[in-house]
């Protein structure tokens, strides 16, 4: 008989993974576990969903035409099919991009050998990835539509990986789901009672502004609608977030 069985709690990891397998897996869509729910979500590469198109983000051009960011070390989460990745490759940073779908992550491929970019694509889940796969500190961590599925205890993991990977002075820019316009604005407790994320998590500009509370806010607004023939993505029901470490004062 095991003597421990049913006492598994020894460290905060061994509580995040508790609360992992409080989800049920068709609402749990960033585990690795999840990466066949979202194999089936990009199989079909016709399907007419708005960030399958091969545009980048408008926030991340404004950026760079600004020159909020400039060239450098840049980690993409929950990379997709690569359309920022292959911008910012195009540009000069050295990418580094992560997705859980081995299906997206192939599609990307394609993209990249296709515009002859030069990313590196890893399939796996970047809270757990090794700093061998990982070779940062990167200068921009960029994030478009990771965070709002992330279930809220791992915004813990999502900080952790932030502090070991963001380079003092470095960017992180994400896009997540407005409040009042797509997602569940439930409590984060409410989402352990029904054992669900309800498709993701709704945002505040002011929530956005806490849980990064480290870092300095550069810009924060509702992504513009950019129309069809645009050669940007841009939904108005998306925050764009850009935020800086601090520098190293040592």
């Amino acid at each position: 008989m095991n003597e421990n069985a049913g006492r598994n709690i020894r460290t905060v990891d061994d509580v995040l993974s508790l609360l992992d397998g409080l989800f049920a897996p068709e609402a749990d869509r960033w585990t690795a576990g999840a990466a066949s729910w979202w194999d089936g979500f990009y199989a079909d590469r016709s399907k007419p969903v708005p960030f399958f198109v091969a545009k980048p983000d408008e926030n991340l051009v404004s950026y760079l035409d600004r020159g909020l960011i400039t060239p450098g070390r840049a980690l993409d989460l929950g990379c997709g099919p690569g359309r920022n990745a292959l911008r910012l490759a195009s540009l000069g940073f050295e990418v580094d991009a992560v997705d859980l779908s081995p299906a997206a992550i192939a599609w990307a491929e394609d993209r990249a050998r296709e515009a002859g970019a030069g990313v590196r694509f890893h399939c796996g889940d970047a809270f757990t990835l090794t700093a061998s796969e990982l070779s940062g500190p990167y200068d921009l961590i960029y994030d478009s539509g990771c965070f709002h599925h992330l279930p809220p205890h791992r915004r813990i993991s999502y900080l952790g990986l932030l502090d070991r990977v963001l380079a003092p002075g470095g960017h992180l820019a994400l896009t997540c789901f407005a409040a009042g316009e797509i997602g569940s604005e439930l409590p984060d407790a409410d989402f352990y009672r029904q054992s669900g994320l309800q498709g993701g998590l709704a945002y505040t500009p002011e929530s956005l502004r806490w849980i990064f509370s480290d870092l300095a806010e550069v810009e924060l607004r509702r992504m513009r609608d950019e129309p069809p023939e645009s050669p940007l993505f841009g939904e108005p029901f998306l925050w764009t977030a850009l935020f800086r470490s601090p520098r190293c004062t040592a």
